[in-house]
């Protein structure tokens, strides 16, 4: 804490500092914006006192430089201490150049490019006035149905912190001109709700949160991020947002975060519904003894910590801290300097969907988007006399994704676009069925057909409505509607030529899909520069090299899956997959394996791999070995590929999953061209929760695997002695 933070706090009553604990939407202390306004939940009666709402430090949910001045300025001139307020907002995939969706990011297995993505959409976040996002979303996740995890890196613990620390470093950077602070989400576990259903209970041992759902969180503190949001879920039964172990316990005391703490929308004032308060007052009691700094959109605060230190519950010490972490971040940001900060209409214009940074969006798309399957059909050829373009996505700029800030539909390019960008008129266009998930309407298909026989081959951009995945878009099922099978059989009598183009928020159960289309290719919800990206693809401009950061199920049945599981007493073995074992870990009527397992991608080029060698059979605490293999383009294309470590403990004192991401590389490899990948294994790499929960690395058997996927099978050993 600065002198400069202390002599503001010395000024302030108490009624001030507590109201600089609050953060509402600017619509609440600004009248011009009082009028339809996007929120992300229910809005709260927060019956502020009028005079004390200027003195409130934060505010969320504003877009455009304008309404930021006009904000800015009321704000100030009805304040009575002139402390700037910063503006926070959810960019989460882009501000108004949209890239694509958390989930396909890091599909691209590319730390650079993640960087690179969040350092544009922080230019164009702060030229609107917006100081502090709410992201990277960290949360691991396991189950599909859960609509959020398009915001998330995927179910492994290692490339999840490993795109938390580019993505919190392209935010923040140096806290430069352009930079915003990052607010990593949501603390703890919240991607382990129950079902997959938002808000949901989340109930998980002390070791499998250690292990699994904490170290994303650990490496963006670790990254130097400057917030941390709690979740709304309940961690061993106790709300997060009042969890003074997982908060000041973990957070604070144990790995030595003192940056601030803010809560999810209202979470404050919904530990009383959780059944964990009595009222808003010791809902208040409960935050603030957590180390809880601000409380975003509801009023316990305001209306009983006063209340609270008078009874002795409390003290202004704790209430002084909390205000001083704020005021320290916006000082580091420049605002108590100048307070409008780098808001810059002009320049914004400018910037915003500029040329390059469209370029670049349009790159993380190419990078990001994984072809599942391909029968030869791809690459297209540029000489193809017709296409026939057809699909509920296919004509849409509702492709960029949820949360998608300043970003707007009619500024995305669509696939149609995007085919007549390359092909011209060649391009023919039918919509084929409607995008709803429960629509039954097959009018349409008759024509598409007629359009699909006439034409050489076919692209069909099948999927989800992007409005189907993000918060509070959760689904009981997650195959493609029926009505999208129809039109594909349908098409597939006329014309065997068809290439699918996958539009998603999440990982479907598509085997009837894999079964019957020629081609798969996934794009997930490419942002703003879709259409291009996927005309690039679809003809060999750009080849592709994204992988699956979380695993396809074959059907919803197999949900939860994921591939770093434990083993059971009573395996199924690999080979006996497709076959009926009684008394083994499997189903009746379908094998245990996914569609498509994590680290899974396909190319247009093939890649061999050979020669795993380890550079020795053993290694003692403290010390290195390294694991080489060779990896060769025996293809026809110049490509990309990510290049996977895996690693498995054999045995343990707690059981270990069959194998752990530890590391990968993204390389570029021409025609013929071979190369030596190697990675470095130490002793921290295989370091776990043990049964004592002390985090050891356990003398006996490593094997190690370098391969394609996590469906690797050739490894090497080595003994830690």
């Amino acid at each position: 804490m600065s002198q400069r933070t202390k002599e503001i706090l010395a000024k302030l009553t108490l009624d001030e500092k507590i109201y600089h604990l609050e953060q509402v939407t600017t619509a609440t202390f600004v009248p011009s914006l009082k009028k339809p306004n996007v929120v992300t939940g229910p809005d709260s009666a927060l019956k502020l006192d009028e005079n004390l709402v200027f003195e409130v430090g934060t505010s969320l949910n504003l877009i455009g430089a304008e309404t930021m001045i006009e904000a800015h300025d009321y704000y100030l001139k009805n304040s009575k201490n002139k402390i700037p307020p910063v503006f926070m907002q959810d960019v989460i995939h882009g501000h108004r150049t949209l890239y694509p969706i958390n989930l396909a990011v890091a599909a691209s297995f590319n730390r650079e490019l993640a960087k690179e993505l969040a350092g544009m959409a922080a230019k164009e976040a702060s030229l609107d006035g917006v100081s502090v996002t709410f992201a990277p979303m960290v949360d691991l996740v396991r189950d599909p149905r859960w609509g959020r995890v398009m915001e998330s890196s995927g179910e492994d613990p290692y490339l999840n912190g490993e795109m938390a620390k580019a993505t919190v470093q392209g935010y923040q950077g140096d806290m430069g001109k352009y930079n915003i602070a990052a607010c990593v989400k949501h603390f703890a576990a919240y991607g382990a709700a129950e079902a997959g259903r938002d808000y949901n209970t989340v109930d998980v041992s002390e070791r499998t949160l250690r292990e699994y759902y904490l170290p994303a969180y650990k490496s963006a503190v670790d990254a130097g991020v400057k917030m941390v949001m709690t979740a709304f879920n309940i961690v061993d039964g106790v709300p997060c947002v009042g969890n003074k172990h997982l908060v000041k316990d973990i957070l604070r005391d144990e790995w030595g975060f003192d940056g601030v703490v803010i809560s999810d929308y209202s979470a404050v004032e919904e530990q009383i519904v959780h059944g964990a308060a009595e009222d808003r007052k010791e809902a208040a009691y409960l935050a603030m003894e957590a180390t809880l700094d601000i409380e975003m959109m509801s009023s316990c605060y305001a209306k009983h910590l006063k209340e609270l230190m008078a009874e002795g519950k409390i003290t202004e010490e704790q209430i002084d801290k909390a205000v001083l972490r704020i005021l320290d971040l916006k000082e580091e940001l420049g605002a108590l300097d100048n307070s409008y900060r780098t808001v810059n209409p002009e320049e914004a214009k400018k910037i915003q969907l500029s040329k390059e940074h469209r370029a670049l969006a349009r790159k993380g798309a190419e990078e990001s988007a994984v072809l599942l399957k391909n029968d030869g059909i791809l690459p297209l050829s540029k000489d193809v006399g017709s296409v026939a373009l057809i699909g509920p996505n296919a004509n849409t700029g509702a492709i960029h994704g949820s949360w998608q800030c300043g970003g707007k539909i009619d500024e995305t390019v669509t696939v149609y676009e995007g085919l007549r960008n390359i092909l011209g008129d060649k391009v023919k266009y039918a919509p084929g069925c409607y995008i709803e998930y429960n629509s039954e309407d097959t009018s349409l298909i008759d024509e598409a057909c007629s359009l699909a026989e006439n034409c050489d081959c076919v692209v069909l951009c099948l999927g989800e409505h992007q409005d189907y995945s993000g918060e509070g878009n959760c689904r009981a099922n997650i195959d493609l509607p029926e009505v999208q099978y129809k039109l594909l059989d349908r098409i597939l009598e006329v014309n065997k030529n068809v290439a699918v183009v996958l539009f998603t928020g999440r990982p479907l159960a598509i085997e009837r899909l894999d079964k019957t289309a020629p081609a798969i290719l996934n794009m997930w919800m490419p942002g703003t520069e879709g259409g291009n990206a996927s005309a690039n693809l679809l003809f060999g401009n750009v080849v592709p090299s994204g992988k699956i950061t979380m695993t396809f199920p074959r059907v919803l049945g197999q949900c939860p899956i994921y591939y770093n599981h434990y083993t059971t007493g009573r395996p199924k073995l690999p080979e006996d997959d497709y076959n009926r074992v009684r008394f083994t870990s499997s189903y009746l009527d379908i094998p245990n394996s996914p569609l498509y397992p994590f680290g899974y991608g396909l190319s247009y080029t093939s890649f061999e791999y050979s020669d795993l060698t380890l550079s020795g059979e053993t290694m003692k605490a403290g010390d290195k070995l390294i694991a080489s293999a060779k990896i060769k383009n025996t293809g026809k294309y110049k490509a990309k590929e990510a290049v996977q470590l895996y690693i498995r403990d054999v045995k343990g004192s707690c059981v270990r999953p069959v194998k752990e991401l530890k590391g990968f590389e993204k390389i570029e490899l021409d025609v013929g061209e071979e190369r030596t990948v190697s990675f470095e294994i130490n002793e921290e790499m295989l370091k776990y929760w043990n049964k004592e929960l002390k985090f050891v690395a356990e003398k006996g058997e490593f094997e190690v695997f370098i391969g394609k996927d996590s469906n690797c099978q050739a490894f090497a050993k080595f003994n830690l002695i």
